[in-house]
Order: structure tokens, then C-alpha cells, then sequence
């Protein structure tokens, strides 16, 4: 299935990108700063999931963003909308393929970190997979990457701290802490929200974590960044709409942006 999508891929073009990015809910318009090269419907491509949630639009593009030859996944997949780990993490594999050997992933967030407020964004140091299952599941195949990853550094330091320095010079607001995944796509009870923060996250979300398992496997570096949307602090908690999620994160886009492309602009 990896061998027909790049095919179909590549019988469209012949651009070989080196950087990767998947864009989570709300945060479509940065691909509106690309220059397109080539656009393709994941409609289009065999094995690709389609995307079926508000502001996902579901199309692969190609082209260059700050200079560099990037391709970005406008719309993700979700373990909630019926897909699996492995459906989720093969476009991954996809974009490795295609040349990309690093890989920029954003998503939008709720925060359980009392200091922190809707709009700001978070760097993701480490994560907690709480999907229930994992994108390496099943039999491996060791062209793809070794049976036992190492996780120990799974979002890379050295792009971290990059993206550390892009902020202080442009005045960002970055958090820097752990993104809890479960399944949704209920949001979480006040106990649920309490029983997270105890583990040691900062953030949960739907998302991003069967990217990066997939995408550490085969041996790319990850920098993950999460747009917070909406504060989740059990003892004083107000409900939530998917509008206002996303109206917080497009409205925090503009930083992401910058983010991006300063962390693109100084990459080696």
C-alpha cells in the first residue's frame, strides 16, 4: 500500500521535499502559505484514510514554505472517526518515502496547565499514548524501521531548542510540555481531566501520537507544536464547542506561522 501511494504520488510530481507537515484542526491556513506546486485530493491516493472532520480539508500539497520543499497534509485522522493506528500512521510512511526526513506536527489542544491560557502555543517534549493502541502493531517489516523503537527522544531536542530561539526573537509565547492522546471524541469529564494532569501531561488531544510512534520508526525528527484552545481545569470548568476550538486556533495561526517558518529558515 506505501509502494501505490507513492507511485500515485510521484505520477503527479516529481518534487522531492525534505520536510513534512501535518496540519490538526483548525489550522488549515497555514497551508494558504505555501507555494503550491502540486495539489492531490487524498481522495486520489490508494491507501490514504479520507478525512471527515470540520476544517480537515484532505489534500496532500506540494510546494515550498520559508524556502524549503515541504509536503503538508491539510486535514489528519483520527482514531475516533474509525481509523486505526496503522491507517493513521501510513501517510507518514508515505511522506518519508517521498523524501521528507523530518517531520513538523501541529494539533489543537486543551490545556490542563493551570498557568497557561486558550491561544498560547505549547512545544511538545514528550507525549503519553493513552489511544489504547499503537501504529506498530502487527508484523514488522525492518526496511521500515526496527521491531522495538527507541522513544527516549521522540520530539528531537536539537529542533526544540531551535524552535526555543525562533520564539524569543520574535516575541512568541511557547510552552514547552507533555500532549496526553486518548480517544475522544467526547471531551473529557472533570475526574478524566484530574486523573491526566496526575499522570504528567499538560495538554490532551486526539491526535499526533500515532504520527510520531510511525514516524520515529522510520527514522525521522519530530518537532510538535499544539495550539491550546481551551482551558480544562476541573474546578472550574465551562463547557466547549468545537466552534469556539476552533475559532481560538485559527486565531492563533498567525504564531504558528511564524513558528514554522523561522524553526524552516534555519533549519541545516
Amino acid at each position: 500500500m506505501i509502494d501505490e501511494a507513492v507511485r500515485a504520488v510521484r505520477a503527479r510530481t516529481r518534487f522531492v521535499p525534505d520536510v513534512a507537515i501535518i496540519l490538526g484542526t483548525g489550522l488549515g491556513r497555514l497551508a494558504d502559505e505555501v507555494a503550491v506546486e502540486t495539489r492531490i485530493p487524498y481522495g486520489e491516493i490508494p491507501g490514504f484514510p479520507l478525512s471527515t472532520v470540520e476544517s480537515h480539508a484532505g489534500e496532500l500539497l506540494v510546494g515550498t514554505l520559508a524556502g524549503r520543499r515541504v509536503v503538508a497534509m491539510r486535514g489528519r485522522f483520527h482514531c475516533y472517526e474509525g481509523y486505526t493506528p496503522q491507517q493513521i500512521g501510513l501517510p507518514v510512511r508515505v511522506l518519508e518515502r517521498l523524501g521528507a526526513r523530518t517531520l513538523l506536527v501541529s494539533n489543537a489542544c486543551g490545556g490542563m496547565h493551570p498557568l497557561w491560557s486558550p491561544g498560547d502555543l505549547m512545544l511538545i517534549a514528550d507525549h503519553i499514548n493513552l489511544l489504547g493502541s499503537n501504529p506498530l502493531v502487527g508484523p514488522n517489516d525492518d526496511r521500515h524501521g526496527p521491531r522495538f523503537p527507541d522513544m527516549s527522544e521522540a520530539y528531537d531536542a536539537g529542533l526544540r531548542a531551535l524552535a526555543r530561539a525562533v520564539a524569543l526573537e520574535r516575541g512568541i509565547t511557547l510552552r514547552e510540555g507533555v500532549y496526553v492522546a486518548v480517544t475522544g471524541p467526547n471531551l473529557e469529564t472533570r475526574a478524566e481531566y484530574r486523573m491526566l494532569r496526575a499522570l504528567g501531561a499538560d495538554v490532551v488531544g486526539m491526535s499526533t501520537v500515532p504520527e510520531v510512534i510511525t514516524a520515529v520508526h522510520t527514522g525521522m525528527k519530530v518537532l510538535g507544536v499544539s495550539i491550546i484552545t481551551d482551558q480544562c481545569l476541573p474546578d472550574a470548568l465551562a463547557p466547549a464547542s468545537v466552534e469556539q476550538i476552533i475559532a481560538v486556533a485559527r486565531a492563533a495561526e498567525p504564531a504558528l506561522t511564524a513558528l514554522v517558518g523561522g524553526v524552516l529558515e534555519r533549519l541545516n
